[in-house]
């Protein structure tokens, strides 16, 4: 599997949830720039469905499907820092399954925990992030939670810009994603409603190609 979108529908919908409470904003001719200094002409906050209770329970009751569907042996619930925390708290009190996330780094202080929570030897873990680039971050905490005894049945997630080099490096570690949107799917939703003209959509398609040499 590896990377595995949600059926269109669910995807179609994920869409229209994120664009209608502005947790997507798509800017092709002023461009934002993201951390690692790229331009791009899409901005993705999945933590304002938090805010929403409709969208978040939406977004909640889709991933447990997912999960189901996807990863049906699902032993625990492991969120990444910071916003896969609470998604991975609402997923996991859902499932009635254990919790616990993992962190970017282990705290400077106290017990120096890298993963917060107990992880059993063993346990068969899926792994929740609420957005997944490149997935160099994702995969670190599953890197974590091998090291820690678990067995990682996969990730999911609420949205992927489906990379080729998340799928290579998802490939490469031997992890399944599996999401309930992406970016395809996104701005399909996004022109058919009115959020882009017809004249961004090759715009931002050559970005989703090229985001490292995109220019607006």
């Amino acid at each position: 599997m590896n990377i595995k979108i949600a059926d269109p529908s669910v995807a179609a919908a994920t869409a229209k949830h994120l664009l209608s409470i502005g947790a997507v904003k798509l800017s092709p001719d002023k461009p934002f720039t993201w951390a690692s200094g790229w331009k791009s002409p899409i901005y993705c906050d999945n933590r304002m469905t938090l805010s929403y209770p409709e969208t978040r329970s939406f977004m909640k009751e889709q991933l447990v499907s997912l999960i189901r569907k996807e990863f049906p042996g699902v032993e625990g619930i492991a969120g990444v820092a910071t916003a896969g925390i609470p998604q991975g708290a609402l997923l996991a009190d859902s499932l009635d399954l254990p919790f616990c996330y993992v962190r970017s780094k282990p705290k400077d202080h106290g017990m120096e925990n890298l993963i917060e929570g107990r992880i059993e030897t063993g346990q068969k873990v899926v792994v929740v992030e609420d957005l997944v680039s490149t997935g160099g971050s994702s995969l670190k905490a599953v890197d974590a939670l091998r090291g820690a005894k678990a067995q990682v049945l996969g990730m999911a997630a609420i949205f992927t810009y489906g990379f080729p080099q998340a799928e290579q490096n998802f490939v490469r570690a031997e992890v399944n994603l599996a999401c309930l949107c992406d970016y395809e799917s996104l701005i399909k939703v996004a022109s058919d409603n009115g959020y882009i003209n017809a004249s961004h959509v090759a715009s931002l398609g050559a970005w989703r190609t090229d985001p490292a040499n995109w220019k607006a």
